[in-house]
């Protein structure tokens, strides 16, 4: 039997947040949009984990037992005790994360080659367009950025997330998730961010939200699903 423990023992940040089930795979993170992408995909997928609260309010994302795991200092990180050849591995990046979860399992990513890159090029399209610029219209609308006179960067954002929303509201005509019929990782990549902006970043009325009824639909079975609804406050904040 893997001794677990011992594996997992060599890997710095284990020191801040101990394993209590080194068997499990161990998460490191926080419920926000990229964080709880990963949360919900353990969810979906029944796998065994661990999850360890990194917490900015005492700026554990700039510890050095967390800058070991991920030198970008942001969440979320596993380390799988279980990885590739029955070795451990240590993964940051929530896209590259989601990415090796459904590759790990052979699940919510499809088996055929064309599939598989259709699936992928909307898991880039959030990485690369949805989380950047909702992110920086949350920071222009809600946080410090509200408060600059100069409305254009704002706007800017706003114009940008109105576009992309667009997209996804023509992508989703007609189709139950991104994919069609089959729910994959590129739905637990994009949906998180679309309910933080109309949610916790409260630019709804901002980006003329009414006017993407096939994205609201989407979104709501989404949040409705039951490994959403649990993967949504992993870790508990305390």
């Amino acid at each position: 039997m893997p001794d677990h423990a011992s594996a997992l023992s060599r890997f710095p940040i284990t020191r801040k947040w101990p394993a209590q089930h080194p068997d499990r795979l161990q998460l490191y993170s926080l419920p926000t949009p990229n964080g709880v992408k990963v949360s919900i995909a353990l969810e979906e997928l029944g796998l065994p984990y661990e999850a360890h609260l990194v917490s900015f309010e005492t700026n554990d994302q700039m510890s050095p037992e967390f800058l070991s795991l991920n030198p970008n200092n942001k969440i979320p990180a596993i380390l799988d005790p279980n990885g590739p050849s029955g070795q451990p591995l240590a993964l940051f990046e929530s896209g590259a994360i989601l990415v090796y979860l459904a590759e790990k399992t052979g699940q919510l990513l499809p088996a055929d080659a064309a599939g598989r890159y259709d699936t992928l090029q909307w898991v880039m399209f959030q990485m690369g367009g949805v989380g950047p610029m909702f992110g920086q219209l949350g920071f222009f609308h809600k946080f410090a950025g509200k408060d600059y006179e100069d409305k254009r960067p704002r706007d800017r954002y706003v114009n940008e997330s109105r576009r992309l929303l667009g997209v996804l509201n023509q992508r989703m005509a007609a189709r139950q998730w991104i994919m069609g019929d089959t729910y994959t990782i590129a739905d637990i990549a994009i949906w998180p961010w679309v309910r933080n902006l109309v949610g916790f970043y409260e630019a709804g009325e901002l980006v003329g939200f009414d006017a993407f009824p096939e994205v609201q639909r989407v979104l709501a079975a989404f949040v409705a699903r039951p490994a959403v609804v649990k993967g949504l406050n992993v870790p508990p904040r305390g």
